[in-house]
């Protein structure tokens, strides 16, 4: 493919494969301050772990980058099929030094879709772009700065919230960080039994495997534990001075050890002895429990927007948990035997994209 859609600007399919080209686009992600899923790191992992095409298109001039689209060509049974910027994340969308290089990489986005049969394209980004539906109102993202030592950690974090850390701290439990297979399994036992209890499916296991594997030093996973059983754990991310705890969660013994803020409390602590300077608590659905937890912290919410591009005469597709059409089927996947829910959700999963 190569639509010279704007004047002095081609667009190509990247070659997501070629160490060469990743490397380029690493560097403009680089140089233009990008965010973590405009990677093609990002884009790798998740076809590594989840089998969902990693795509992009890349917009040059004189040979020169100039703009970046990261795509994940997903695929599902239930869901249809879509190119969402970016893959299982909350940010992504393109990265752009002009204008003309965003109407070039949006308009050959469009006639991907069209040639493929993709009848949506989700950016999830806020680029005001004519003729794409702008979805807004729906979630917000919560940042802070870290503070300069643990114990002004702790006084950061508003009165009542810091009472429940204070409490955690005092129970008998065991932090762990690390990048180990047994890091992994600790996180999957702890993140599947969660997202279980809220009625979600888990994604697969290989999908945490691979963004570590991935991403190196730039993840890992920390564990609380209480008598050698995990109970809590999150799996974070770090790019540009910033911790992302992206996949967390806790068992029905979390509550009662306070075992989920002592978590994202020692998460804030080891962040800032590995160079970081603020916390990115990541997105959260509008008026949700985890909307009013990242409040009571004391974030302040910064309602996000999308956009999302959809082939005449065809819909979206939907993949909104709190659609009223899926709240019968919410309500039984809380009742599934853990087990089976971990055998049958990461078929459902790996679909969402």
């Amino acid at each position: 493919m190569n639509a010279p859609v704007a004047v002095n600007v081609s667009v190509a399919l990247a070659d997501i494969g070629s160490a060469q080209d990743r490397a380029r686009i690493e560097d403009f992600v680089h140089d233009r301050n990008g965010n973590v899923f405009q990677r093609p790191m990002w884009l790798s992992a998740i076809e590594a772990g989840t089998g969902q095409k990693a795509l992009g298109l890349v917009a040059e001039r004189g040979g020169v980058i100039c703009g970046w689209l990261p795509l994940s060509d997903v695929h599902s049974p239930l869901f249809g099929r879509a190119l969402v910027s970016s893959g299982f994340a909350v940010g992504g969308g393109p990265l752009y030094s002009d204008e003309l290089a965003l109407e070039a990489l949006l308009a050959s986005a469009a006639e991907l879709a069209m040639r493929n049969s993709v009848s949506t394209i989700e950016l999830r980004s806020s680029e005001a772009v004519e003729g794409w539906d702008l979805i807004e109102g729906q979630h917000a993202g919560f940042e802070r700065p870290l503070e300069g030592d643990d114990e002004a950690q702790l006084l950061a974090i508003p009165r009542k919230a810091r009472a429940e850390v204070r409490k955690g701290l005092a129970n008998d439990v065991e932090v762990t960080v690390g990048r180990s297979e047994q890091d992994l399994e600790a996180h999957y036992q702890c993140y599947s039994e969660s997202v279980r209890n809220l009625g979600t499916p888990v994604f697969p296991r290989s999908l945490f495997a691979a963004v570590i594997e991935a991403f190196g030093d730039d993840a890992d996973i920390l564990t609380v534990s209480h008598e050698g059983r995990p109970v809590s754990s999150v799996l974070s991310l770090y790019h540009d001075g910033a911790v992302m705890p992206y996949w967390g969660g806790g068992r029905w013994e979390a509550r009662s050890l306070r075992a989920n803020e002592r978590m994202y409390y020692e998460l804030m602590c080891h962040a800032r002895r590995k160079g970081m300077d603020r916390f990115d608590f990541g997105r959260s659905k509008t008026g949700s429990g985890p909307f009013a937890f990242k409040k009571h912290w004391g974030f302040e919410p910064e309602p996000l927007t999308y956009r999302r591009w959809t082939a005449p005469g065809v819909e979206a597709r939907n993949i909104d948990p709190t659609d009223e059409g899926y709240s019968a089927k919410i309500e039984l996947w809380k009742k599934l035997p853990l087990p089976v829910a971990n055998l049958i959700g990461p078929w459902i999963a790996r679909g969402l994209g």
